[in-house]
This record gives C-alpha cells, sequence and structure tokens, in this order.
C-alpha cells in the first residue's frame, strides 16, 4: 500500500480498496494491505452482487461465505463508522466511535476475485449498547485478546473460533450526529465529517 493508501480517510464507501490486516500463512507474520469492499470470489464467475457485510449468525454455514470464515479471515482498522436513523427525511447520520478513541478492529472474511486482488467483507452483529439508538446492526468488533485467534489461519473449525473470538464491550461505543455531507462521499471526505452537530 502507498502512503496515500494508508493516509486518514473519513467517508470510506463500499466498492473502495481498504486498509486491512490479514496472516496468509501459519508461518508469515501479519500484513497490512489493500482489499477490495465488496465479496465476490473468483468461482462465483462476476456473477451476482459483492455484499459488503456478512451476518455473524450465519457466515459459517452460508455456502458463499463459510470457506472463508473457516480459511480466510483479516481485520479492517478503523477508527469509527457511520449509521444512519432511518426515520428522519433525509436520513439523519451518526458517527459512532470508541469512547476512548482507540482504534477499532472489525473483524472481516476475504477471497480471491476473478481478477486476481482479494475482496472482503465484514461481519456484522445485532446492534448493542447505544448504538441500538441508531442501527439495528453494527460490526463485530473484536476486543484484543481475539486478534491473533482470529487471523490465525490454522484455526478452522467453527465452533473453536466462536470460543476463541470476543467483541468488545459495547459500553465503549458512543455517537453522535454529524451534517449529511456524508451522504455524499464524492463531495465531503475531510475530518468535519466527524464533527458533532
Amino acid at each position: 500500500m502507498s502512503e496515500r493508501d494508508i493516509g486518514p480517510r473519513y467517508n470510506v464507501a463500499p466498492g473502495t480498496w481498504i486498509a486491512s490486516i490479514r496472516q496468509a500463512s501459519e508461518d508469515s507474520a501479519p500484513t497490512l494491505e489493500e482489499m477490495w469492499w465488496g465479496f465476490r470470489p473468483s468461482w462465483a464467475k462476476g456473477k451476482g452482487t459483492q455484499p459488503i457485510n456478512a451476518r455473524v449468525e450465519t457466515v459459517a454455514t452460508n455456502n458463499f461465505f463459510k470457506s472463508a470464515f473457516a480459511k480466510h479471515r483479516c481485520l479492517v482498522l478503523a477508527d469509527g463508522w457511520y449509521e444512519w436513523i432511518k426515520n428522519t427525511s433525509p436520513k439523519q447520520p451518526h458517527y459512532l466511535c470508541r469512547q476512548d478513541r482507540e482504534p477499532l478492529y472489525f473483524a472481516a472474511i476475504y477471497a480471491k476475485r476473478e481478477d486476481g486482488r482479494l475482496g472482503c467483507a465484514i461481519l456484522t452483529e445485532p446492534a448493542r449498547g447505544s448504538s441500538i439508538d441508531v442501527h439495528d446492526r453494527m460490526p463485530l468488533i473484536l476486543n484484543d485478546d481475539s486478534l491473533e485467534s482470529w487471523l490465525a489461519p490454522d484455526l478452522t473449525d467453527k465452533e473453536t473460533i466462536r470460543n476463541l473470538v470476543g467483541h468488545i464491550d459495547a459500553d465503549l461505543i458512543e455517537h453522535w450526529p454529524v451534517s449529511t455531507a456524508v451522504n455524499k462521499p464524492s463531495e465531503g471526505q475531510g475530518d468535519e465529517l466527524i464533527n458533532p452537530l
């Protein structure tokens, strides 16, 4: 990844290249690399959608995702994320992050695309804590003790993975309303996007 790619981005849209961490083999160290935010394995032959999310409840059993869940797990790095309250017009975006502003590690899965590059989907779980006020789902954000196990390529049994991996305390998450400029990724990209209204 170039320095340009690693620099701050305040409005990361689906269908773009994002920073992720993966461990390619048991003998290699985790690496930071670029992945396309959209999951479509090469065996899908370019057909169908490119989901950006996978539900934690079904990711280990869904035919489209289960091989990646067993063998190709990664982390997507973020300081926060946006969700929109649906019963407002226009939809009101909120920025969600840790109260202590520590980085977030989103659990994700990846697969090789037809073009040979890697594409990923972020796992989501039912919303917890204050995030319920904004949306009914949220990213699966791993606690620090889970990161090594989540990346481990030799860990393939779904029950073992579930027993070794945990999410952060929901009380760590806070949110506030932000500008609707977030709704137009091509126009709004600066740090003003996360300023409270």
